[in-house]
C-alpha cells in the first residue's frame, strides 16, 4: 500500500484499549485506494482530499472530499466483514431510516451495490452525518458530557427500538465484533460457549490454554442464575449494540440538545430491548478507563438515559429490575467476540487478555462491589 499521508502530515494513531493512542492495527486509508472506491459511484466525481481519519481501532475510516461533496468511507478486512455480513448492517440501517430514525444514507453504485470488495478488503460509502460530531475523538467507555445529552440519547434509543419492531431478519451470520446475546440468554452459558468453539477457532485457541469454565462460570454465576428464565421471555428485537455518544451527532446547547444523526450499526444484532438499554448505560455512564479508583459510576447519567428512554417507550418496575440484573452480564458475548478478533485476526494476545480479564471478568466483578451495587440499586429505585 502506498504512503497514506500527505507531505508534512503526522502519522495516524488509533484509540487503544486503555485510553492510550497507538499505531493502528489496520493501515490508514490512502488517496489511491479511496480514489478507486469513490470511482465506483461516478456521481461523486473524483477524490480531492482525505479530510479526517477516524481514530476507531477496529476498521479504517475517513471523511473525504470529492468533486461533488463530502462522503464517509469505511474499510474492513475480509476476515472481519464480507459483502454478505456488511449487507446485513445496510439492510437494518435502511429499515431504521424508513421508520424515521435519522441516519446517513448508505450510497450505492449504478447496480444497487452498497458494498465494494477487493481481494482483501470490503468498503462502504455513507453520506456525511448532519450536525456536530461532538464526541468523534472520545474513547469508548468514556461518559456522556452531561445530563441533556443523556436524556436525548435515551429517547433516541427508544425511537430506534420502536422503528426496529417487526424487523424479522435472522440473526447475524458472524460473531466477529457483533453485540449478540446468544450466550447471555442461553440456559447454560458455559455449554453455549463450548458448542460454538468448533466454528470459532480464534476463540477456541485462546480458551484452550486456560480453565475458562471455572473463570467464566465464577464470573457470571452470581448474576445469570437469577435472570436466565426472564431473559428467555424477552421479545427478540434487532438492536444497535453500541449505543455510545460517539455514534451520535448533535445540534443545540447541551441542556436542549437534539440528535441529528445516528451512526454505525456495525455491532447490531438480534437481541432484545433491555440488552441494548443496558449496553447504553454501560457504555455511557461508567468510566471504565478509570476502574482502579472504584467510584466510576455516574448515577445521574444512567438515570437520565433511562428517563429519556421511558419518555418514549415506557418501562414498568419488572423491566427496570431486569435492566439492573443485566448490567453485570451485558458485555459477555461481545467480550468473547473481542477475544476472538484479537486472538484470531489481529494476533494480539495482549489485547485478547484485556478483553477477557478486564472487560469480561473485570466489569462483572466491579458490579459485585459497593459502587457497582449502588448503581444497580439506583436503577431499581427509579422504577
Amino acid at each position: 500500500m502506498t504512503n497514506p499521508y500527505s507531505p508534512g502530515e503526522e502519522a495516524h494513531l488509533a484509540h487503544g484499549l486503555a485510553g492510550e493512542q497507538l499505531a493502528p492495527d489496520w493501515p490508514p486509508l490512502d488517496h489511491e485506494e479511496v480514489s478507486a472506491v469513490v470511482a465506483r459511484i461516478p456521481a461523486l466525481g473524483a477524490l480531492r482530499a482525505i479530510e479526517w481519519r477516524s481514530p476507531r481501532p477496529l476498521s479504517a475510516a475517513a471523511l473525504v472530499v470529492t468533486a461533488n461533496g463530502r462522503v464517509f468511507v469505511k474499510r474492513h478486512h475480509r476476515s472481519v466483514r464480507t459483502e454478505a455480513t456488511l449487507g446485513e448492517e445496510h439492510r437494518f440501517a435502511a429499515r431504521l431510516r424508513e421508520r424515521g430514525v435519522p441516519m446517513p444514507r448508505v450510497l450505492h453504485d449504478d447496480h444497487g451495490a452498497t458494498v465494494f470488495g477487493t481481494r482483501d478488503w470490503v468498503y462502504e460509502i455513507h453520506e456525511p452525518a448532519r450536525g456536530t460530531d461532538i464526541y468523534r475523538d472520545a474513547f469508548s467507555w468514556s461518559p456522556i458530557g452531561g445530563r441533556g445529552h443523556a436524556l436525548a440519547a435515551g429517547a433516541m434509543l427508544a425511537r430506534l427500538h420502536l422503528a426496529a419492531e417487526h424487523y424479522e431478519a435472522q440473526q447475524r451470520t458472524t460473531h466477529i465484533l457483533v453485540a449478540r446475546a446468544d450466550i447471555l440468554a442461553s440456559n447454560d452459558p458455559l455449554a453455549a460457549i463450548a458448542a460454538q468453539l468448533p466454528s470459532r477457532p480464534g476463540l477456541a485457541r485462546y480458551l484452550a490454554g486456560r480453565d475458562w469454565r471455572s473463570e467464566i462460570g465464577t464470573t457470571i454465576a452470581p448474576w445469570h442464575d437469577g435472570v436466565a428464565a426472564r431473559l428467555r421471555a424477552e421479545p427478540p428485537l434487532w438492536t444497535h449494540g453500541d449505543w455510545h455518544v460517539s455514534n451520535l451527532c448533535w445540534s443545540g446547547p447541551e441542556d436542549d440538545a437534539a440528535i441529528t444523526d445516528v451512526l454505525d450499526v456495525g455491532l447490531a444484532a438480534r437481541t432484545f430491548a433491555m440488552f441494548d438499554l443496558a449496553t447504553a448505560i454501560e457504555r455511557n455512564a461508567i468510566a471504565w478507563l478509570d476502574v482502579e479508583r472504584g467510584d466510576i459510576a455516574r448515577h445521574d447519567l444512567a438515570l437520565a438515559i433511562v428517563a429519556g428512554y421511558r419518555s418514549v417507550r415506557p418501562l414498568d418496575a419488572a423491566a427496570m429490575d431486569l435492566l439492573a440484573e443485566l448490567l453485570p452480564l451485558v458485555h459477555l458475548d461481545f467480550a468473547l467476540s473481542e477475544v476472538e478478533y484479537f486472538e484470531g485476526i489481529t494476533k494480539r494476545r495482549d489485547h485478547a487478555d484485556v478483553a477477557y480479564h478486564t472487560f469480561l471478568r473485570g466489569h462483572a466483578a466491579w458490579f459485585a462491589g459497593a459502587h457497582g451495587q449502588a448503581l444497580l440499586e439506583a436503577i431499581r429505585s427509579a422504577a
